[in-house]
């Protein structure tokens, strides 16, 4: 059996880990980003045509290859969480969680009663209905919840959020974010900035740890980021690499002199 390292205890711990988000359906994207040396990487079933086939599939190769698996959610839909957890994710990335409320109901999702409300059933998770009891155990302690913080409403109300039990990290959503200020993709503009300083400062003060997702491939950007504080990094995501490098390969290749009779279709 291959054994994963705690992504919980990583997040406690304040350790910085650097994961990823899959949007293509190919089980093989899935294992070579989980063999780039990833410490987690999200199924991204909001933005994308994956379905919870796909997911499963995906899910098993990230496990299979040693690296923690999580399900970035569509919406906050017990339903929907439910069945990514039965399908093995080690844990959720809830979009757009922007009250205390919301934030509760996505973490009851996850887990079984006492604690949280999620029905029980025996699929992938659950050895195929042969380790349940394994399960629960595994699922009270290695369990993530992970809430996006990506909305002014979600900011103003991030004390209240942040401070229920089970929420193990926050991502801010960058764009989103800039979004509901009025100011799309302005990440500099004051607005964002003021509200990034009050996360980091009601975070850091509940000792919440909390990530960002870097969009661009750019690896600076990521260190930058860790240098602000933030321990929980998505770097990019399939679709954006995939194209970045191409792009970056075509333009060198086709900024090197053509010899004497030769030249570009």
């Amino acid at each position: 059996m291959v054994t994963i390292p705690s992504l919980k205890q990583a997040l406690r711990s304040r350790q910085v880990t650097i994961g990823s988000w899959i949007t293509l359906a190919h089980p093989a994207i899935a294992e070579i980003m989980a063999g780039a040396g990833f410490d987690w990487l999200a199924v991204d079933l909001e933005h994308s045509v994956l379905t919870i086939r796909d997911a499963e599939d995906l899910i098993r190769v990230i496990a299979l290859c040693g690296v923690a698996p999580l399900a970035r959610l569509s919406h906050n839909d017990p339903v929907e969480i439910k069945r990514v957890m039965d399908a093995g994710a080690h844990g959720v990335i809830v979009p757009m969680v922007n009250s205390r409320e919301e934030c509760e109901r996505a973490v009851a999702s996850v887990y079984y009663p006492t604690g949280g409300r999620r029905g029980v059933g025996l699929a992938r998770a659950q050895g195929y209905g042969m380790s349940f009891e394994a399960y629960k155990e595994w699922l009270q302690k290695e369990a993530v919840v992970i809430v996006q913080i990506e909305h002014i409403d979600a900011v103003d109300n991030l004390e209240k959020i942040l401070s229920v039990d089970g929420v193990d990290g926050y991502m801010i959503g960058p764009y989103d974010l800039s979004a509901s200020l009025g100011v799309p993709g302005q990440f500099d503009h004051p607005q964002v900035l003021s509200a990034l300083k009050r996360i980091h400062e009601v975070a850091d003060r509940l000792g919440v740890p909390g990530g960002i997702h870097v969009i661009q491939p750019d690896p600076s950007e990521v260190k930058r980021r860790i240098t602000e504080g933030f321990t929980f990094l998505a770097y990019s995501f399939d679709m954006l690499m995939l194209g970045t490098t191409c792009r970056q390969g075509v333009r060198a290749v086709k900024s090197v002199p053509y010899p004497a009779g030769g030249g570009s279709a």
